[in-house]
């Protein structure tokens, strides 16, 4: 596609050479970019959603000069396993006892289990049914599990407790003046 021209001795005709040939290199650079254009917008078709995003996101910000924050997105804190278990067939949600984060956490515990048996819900399952109960910090606490994290209701029970109940020691006066350090 490479066009060679003959220099020619007259200043005019260089002056027209130079025209034809910048014309040319125009005319291959247009179509060179028309064809990097369709290169490009072919793999774009060819890229995931969640790059294109994370090329927008970094467009964004590089362009706000803002600094680069994670967007978190839900996910099931619970195993593959768990989400397979289906509850039985016509089950009905029990309504349960809410919590957000304030009052006993171990008594939401008892609530729960109880309102799971009256309604039998086996315990791997209740741990589909657990987020039900939740709602505010407790939700939030919920929401930022790790994705896959949970494998049993022992498993949520315990990391439950150890999130939201505080051990209280209750000390008598006598106690408190008979302390040195």
């Amino acid at each position: 596609m490479t066009k060679k021209l003959k220099k020619q001795p007259i200043e005019a005709s260089n002056k027209c050479a130079d025209a034809e040939d910048s014309d040319d290199e125009s005319h291959y650079n247009e179509k060179s970019d028309n064809k990097h254009k369709s290169n490009k917008d072919h793999s774009l078709g060819l890229m995931s959603v969640e790059r294109i995003q994370s090329l927008i996101a970094n467009a964004v910000k590089a362009q706000l000069g803002e600094k680069s924050y994670k967007i978190h997105s839900y996910a099931k804190p619970y195993t593959k396993r768990i989400d397979a278990l289906r509850m039985p067939r016509g089950y009905q949600p029990p309504k349960f006892n809410q919590f957000d984060g304030e009052g006993n956490p171990k008594q939401h515990i008892a609530h729960f289990i109880e309102t799971c048996n009256n309604a039998d819900t086996e315990q791997d399952r209740q741990v589909k049914q657990f987020v039900r109960t939740l709602k505010g910090s407790a939700f939030d606490w919920y929401t930022d599990l790790a994705f896959e994290y949970i494998d049993s209701w022992g498993q949520m029970e315990q990391e439950f407790l150890n999130r939201f109940y505080i051990t209280r020691s209750i000390f008598s006066l006598t106690e408190l003046t008979n302390t040195r350090q």
